[in-house]
């Protein structure tokens, strides 16, 4: 089982949230001023992206370092369409750049591998459960 992620809310802000993970420097969430935030900080939709495009990143460079292909590094940028969230879709577009790969077929299988993330299976495919209890 993992440790805890906690959130605590920040006095003197309206919504902005602090985030501990293990001992690792504080996160912070906000929301944007549109929905009464101060926008300080990511929104938690911001977050869910987040995790798709850094798990995309570590996924191709594990494999790329595993293969010992010249990966130099990754770009992943993240196009949200939430226009549809309420009816219960959300679109990410997600833009894959290969720095250092010039190989069209190492760059098709960096592709693929990228769709294999645990992220995004866990976005697409898994059955998630929440249980949530106020004490």
């Amino acid at each position: 089982m993992h440790s805890p992620i906690t959130v605590i809310s920040q006095r003197n802000h309206v919504f902005r949230q602090r985030v501990e993970i293990n001992s690792l420097e504080a996160l912070y969430v906000d929301v944007p001023k549109a929905v009464g935030g101060e926008g300080s900080a990511p929104d938690p939709h911001d977050y869910f992206d987040i995790s798709l495009g850094a798990c995309k990143a570590i996924t191709v460079q594990m494999y790329a370092k595993r293969k010992q292909w010249p990966l130099e590094a990754v770009t992943v940028t993240i196009h949200r369409d939430d226009s549809e969230e309420a009816e219960g879709t959300y679109k990410l577009t997600v833009v894959l750049a290969l720095h250092g790969i010039s190989d069209p077929e190492q760059r098709a299988r960096l592709e693929e591998i990228s769709l294999r993330c645990p992220i995004q299976r866990l976005m697409t495919q898994a059955t998630i459960d929440i249980t949530t209890q106020a004490v």
